[in-house]
């Protein structure tokens, strides 16, 4: 019996020691998988946190114009643009010991676990947020093992390398709301129409309880369902000590106005401009399609809506529904060279080639500012004289001649001034002015107004023959509005990306290309096309806007047989406007050749509207004296016009004008003969009358 019985305690013994030795054995094989693991996860390092987000584009005071994304409507905010009161609504119904385990709730997984085995079924969830944030970020939602422990090695990375704060925040904007909506700022603005900053208690517990089930717990789904789960949540704030047992009946009992919509209006504005930025982000830039599809990036654009608006408004009524004559229109600030309109054709879902920075267009007189700059280099001054009459010009090598004519063949059939030149458009007077200087000085010459397309060595140059691009000559006559300083085309201020760091900030140094003190003649002269004392053999080319003017404009206006222009400034804005067909067809109809003029003046009045009369102001080393415009000299007593005009200082005219001298002292007879009649009538005796 008693070796019975140490027998038996020798093979207890031989059990208990084989137990321990095999416990031993797995404590050490986990304690080595767990460190392993934890090595491991050190080693990896940060796993990303991308995740795909809306890229949002600005308008100039911070509106929505449009939006790129993948399907999901998401837009990144951080802990600090987020209602307390939804994070802890959150916390309080998805893990209320978020704060303090280590990425597992082992105690609710250990209750899940036993709930799921006495219901034999999967009925409670034990994800913490850090494990369901894990998941939205790097996995499907299958429940296979091999998700799940991918799931638990997600979670182990992000809590060992990220904040808890931090891990809320991804939290928060990555998990899905129902209808569409990604991340609390998204689901914010499509149930509430706020900020996700802006949700009171109720609105927020509200929101909190979709996520369990969007399809079950959306307010638009069933509103019995969605404020049951908001009662859960704010019983479950009330026993985390969140709020009080008021403040939960006061939630309770809100009405809440729900929204059910994503709210950006003006969503999709200005398509023409929208496509020019993304090309420039694109080929200027350099960002690639991801990161403006994805990247959650914020383009500040220079667009104006209120601009752009009057824009279409005034295209739409200037131009015949009827016609088919397209147009390219842009409005630019001149001394930033911010673009605050573009229009690149008449319908954008018709034909999306952009005619405002894409087309190559001939600019017809528009070109002969250019030309005119150039000259006053030259030592041309406003009162410089040539004769305007039919020429035919002749050259020694083998070109063959070249006859321009005016339009409708009118000519002054003698000198003119160069002022008057330009505000009469005269073909001649450009063509010969053009050939003094050398046909190569125009080409130089538009280069320094930053026109970048090719131009050809040829006589008619001078009235716009090579093609341009509207974008291109809005630029180059803002650097006539703004003195001569060097600007181009600015379409994006900054961009941020998701964290709202600047990543991108337009600068641009004031780099004085022209002469200012030419410049400012040259301006001067502009304002001669709305000037009826330059009226000549014909009348000034801006005759029909003048009458109606509320405020001094420079500008010039161009036709060829295919194309229309009209590009005009004050000192606050410029525009240039292009109409024509696409296939070159002529311009037959002469509305056709006016609708640049219409949308051109129509615009700059009611843009400006609002805003101060400005005038063109002389800059340093110009004088301004009176002339007579028909022959450029200094405005004697007889002469019947006299016009301010500026010039550079020391090429102000000296001779005075005596064409209307004989006039004048004919004049002066005829009234002193009427005065001694007058006087000898005073001095008849008082009888004479009587006789």
């Amino acid at each position: 019996m008693e070796i019975m019985t140490n027998q038996r305690f020798r093979r207890t013994a031989k059990y208990l020691r084989a137990l321990l030795f095999i416990l031993a054995a797995a404590a050490t094989i986990g304690a080595v998988l767990y460190f392993s693991v934890i090595g491991y996860a050190k080693l990896l390092g940060p796993p990303p946190l991308a995740v795909p987000q809306s890229t949002l584009y600005m308008a100039d005071n911070g509106t929505v114009i449009g939006e790129s994304n993948s399907g999901q409507k998401r837009y990144w905010v951080p802990l600090n643009d987020i209602s307390p009161a939804l994070m802890e609504a959150a916390i309080s119904i998805e893990d209320k010991k978020f704060y303090s385990h280590g990425g597992f709730d082992y105690k609710r997984i250990a209750g899940a676990a036993l709930a799921d085995m006495k219901a034999m079924s999967k009925v409670q969830g034990a994800s913490t947020i850090t494990q369901q944030y894990a998941r939205n970020l790097y996995l499907e939602h299958d429940k296979t093992w091999k998700r799940k422990l991918s799931e638990a090695f997600y979670t182990l990375r992000l809590e060992m390398n990220y904040s808890k704060n931090e891990i809320l925040e991804g939290y928060l904007n990555t998990i899905y709301y129902g209808n569409g909506a990604y991340g609390v700022q998204a689901a914010s603005r499509y149930y509430f129409g706020k900020d996700a900053s802006d949700l009171n208690l109720a609105e927020a517990a509200m929101l909190a309880g979709i996520p369990k089930g969007p399809s079950l717990y959306s307010p638009f789904a069933s509103k019995e369902r969605a404020e049951n789960r908001q009662a859960t949540v704010l019983q479950a704030m009330e026993n985390n000590g969140y709020i009080s047992a008021a403040e939960r009946n006061k939630a309770l009992s809100e009405s809440l106005k729900l929204i059910g919509k994503h709210e950006n209006p003006d969503l999709g504005k200005a398509p023409y401009f929208q496509d020019a930025v993304r090309n420039a982000l694109k080929n200027t830039l350099k960002f690639d399609d991801r990161a403006l599809a994805l990247g959650g990036l914020k383009i500040y654009t220079t667009l104006n809506l209120k601009q752009q608006k009057i824009a279409e408004e005034v295209m739409e009524q200037e131009i015949s529904k009827d016609s088919d004559i397209q147009a390219g229109f842009v409005a630019m600030d001149p001394k930033t060279g911010h673009v605050k309109a573009m229009i690149g054709g008449r319908d954008y879902k018709e034909s999306p080639f952009n005619r405002a920075v894409q087309a190559v267009r001939q600019p017809g007189s528009t070109m002969k500012p250019l030309l005119y700059y150039a000259a006053l280099e030259q030592g041309f001054t406003p009162a410089t004289t040539m004769k305007s009459e039919q020429t035919t010009f002749r050259f020694e090598d083998a070109r063959q001649p070249y006859t321009p004519h005016n339009f409708n063949n009118k000519y002054a059939e003698g000198d003119i001034t160069m002022a008057q030149a330009l505000a009469l458009s005269d073909n001649i007077y450009a063509v010969k002015t053009h050939l003094f200087l050398g046909e190569k000085a125009l080409i130089e010459t538009a280069k320094e107004f930053g026109i970048t397309t090719k131009m050809e060595k040829v006589p008619s140059l001078a009235l716009g023959t090579s093609g341009v691009k509207v974008i291109e000559m809005a630029g180059a006559y803002s650097m006539m509005a703004n003195g001569g300083k060097k600007v181009e085309p600015v379409l994006i201020e900054r961009i941020e990306n998701q964290h709202g760091d600047v990543i991108y900030e337009h600068s641009e140094e004031a780099e004085t290309v022209l002469k200012p003190e030419l410049a400012s003649v040259l301006t001067h002269m502009m304002t001669g096309m709305f000037d009826r004392k330059l009226d000549g053999y014909t009348s000034v080319t801006g005759r029909s806007m003048a009458t109606a003017m509320s405020r001094p404009y420079a500008g010039k206006s161009g036709t060829t047989g295919t194309d229309s222009w009209m590009i005009g400034f004050t000192p606050q804005l410029v525009s240039a406007v292009w109409t024509g067909y696409d296939k070159g067809k002529p311009l037959e109809l002469s509305t056709e050749q006016i609708y640049s003029k219409n949308v051109w003046f129509q615009f700059m009045e009611k843009a400006l509207e609002d805003k101060p009369v400005k005038k063109f102001e002389p800059a340093k080393d110009t004088v301004g004296v009176k002339i007579d415009p028909q022959n450029g000299k200094l405005a004697g007593p007889g002469c019947p016009v006299k016009r301010l005009t500026y010039f550079k200082e020391g090429t102000e005219p000296v001779e005075q004008c005596t064409d209307h001298l004989n006039e004048e002292i004919h004049k002066k007879r005829k009234h002193k003969d009427k005065h001694k009649e007058k006087h000898k009538e005073e001095q008849s005796p008082w009888y004479r009358e009587l006789f």
